[in-house]
């Protein structure tokens, strides 16, 4: 009686199995980091916020010979919108403010950004921007934040002050009517934060890192250049050229466009937003989850509001898609020779994360295949 006690206490304390497609899943990483020549990657499952499964492959540092694991800092681009798109919500329910904005998502972008009326807008008045339009990928606005850099090796990665932005909005002009279409805008997430600041007198950063970093405990998050203190962590970027895969180093700075990408962290730090996306099926965890954003409200960014393509719709700032009877919420990123992305099933509260450090300049349209693959393979191992 007491070794099958004991049997139940050990199985009910051990964590959650990998899928039976995870295999399949980190076979597809391998075959892709072989083909492509990536230096480093990570693939993690998560399940109710842990990692349950990872697989990490080559370096993080090339150059001092330092491999790639669960503790190796990586950027995640695009996927840094979650976070901002999250933060508006906030402000929606009065959470970390003394007063809700409740109608927040269908005010018009102009009430609290007024420098955007400065952008043509041949389809009628600018004021037709709302905040859930640009949220939602569907203002109108283009793509790029700085179109006219020419590559030049002294030029700045991005716009580095807002006053850069606003000395172009006289050159802009909506690509098509509001909430007509998708349309993802990189933009916009500058314009979000902004929102964010003129709202609660909190700069972007700052905000983050109250509301979600602190709470969450993702304690290696951050934005822009590496502290001292993480600097042994971080993984360099790298790109195939015809000759050799050159190193580019471990910092670059996003400048004023770091709420649409610019987020650095660990998988382990991922796992935590994940699990604070999927919910716990812990009731107290639940209760601190629901303290920063009511589940009822975060569920409703899973909603289409507009669809992209044949296989998925836009959701606030999440990518939805539907495979075997499951909805997938999920994002990607892709900036600086990092490519990344996450994909959730709300159901089973799992996640998968995956991210490499390299690009390839010699045959990207190969690589964005490769990649395709591996990110199709990581949705089959969220089933049981």
């Amino acid at each position: 009686m007491r070794r099958t006690l004991t049997l139940l206490v050990l199985l009910l304390a051990a964590p959650p199995a990998a899928s039976a497609q995870w295999p399949a899943a980190v076979a597809e990483m391998d075959r892709y980091v072989q083909a492509d020549r990536i230096v480093g990657s990570a693939l993690v499952l998560v399940e109710d916020g842990r990692i349950v499964a990872e697989h990490y492959t080559g370096l993080q540092d090339r150059n001092n010979n330092v491999a790639a694991d669960r503790n190796t800092i990586w950027h995640w681009g695009s996927i840094t919108k979650t976070l901002t798109a999250v933060a508006v919500r906030q402000l929606e329910q009065g959470s970390n403010r003394p007063r809700p904005v409740p109608d927040l998502l269908d005010r018009s972008a102009v009430e609290f950004v007024p420098e955007l009326r400065r952008i043509h807008d041949p389809y009628g008045t600018i004021d037709a921007v709302t905040v859930r339009m640009l949220l939602s990928h569907s203002s109108g606005l283009r793509n790029g934040t700085w179109p006219w850099a020419r590559g030049e090796a002294w030029e700045p990665f991005e716009p580095t002050e807002w006053d850069q932005l606003v000395a172009m909005m006289p050159y802009m002009q909506l690509e098509f009517a509001p909430g007509s279409r998708y349309g993802y805008s990189n933009p916009a997430f500058v314009y979000l934060a902004r929102i964010i600041q003129a709202i609660t007198g909190d700069p972007w950063q700052g905000r983050i890192y109250k509301t979600l970093f602190m709470p969450l405990g993702m304690q290696a998050s951050y934005f822009g250049l590496t502290p001292v203190q993480l600097q042994g962590q971080r993984s360099h970027n790298y790109i195939v050229e015809r000759t050799d895969v050159a190193d580019r180093g471990p910092e670059f700075d996003p400048g004023v466009t770091i709420p649409n990408g610019g987020w650095n962290a660990p998988v382990t730090d991922l796992a935590r937003w994940m699990g604070f996306l999927a919910g716990s099926s812990d009731s107290a965890t639940q209760a601190r989850y629901d303290a920063l954003l009511p589940r009822r409200v975060l569920e409703e960014m899973w909603e289409p509001v507009v669809r992209v393509d044949a296989e998925q719709e836009m959701g606030l700032s999440f990518f939805l898609r539907r495979e075997g009877g499951r909805r997938l919420v999920g994002h990607t990123g892709t900036q600086a020779n990092f490519r990344s992305f996450f994909w959730l099933d709300p159901a089973s509260r799992r996640a998968v994360i995956g991210v490499v450090n390299t690009s390839n300049d010699v045959d990207p349209a190969a690589a964005a295949r490769g990649f395709e693959a591996v990110m199709a393979a990581a949705r089959q191992a969220l089933s049981p």
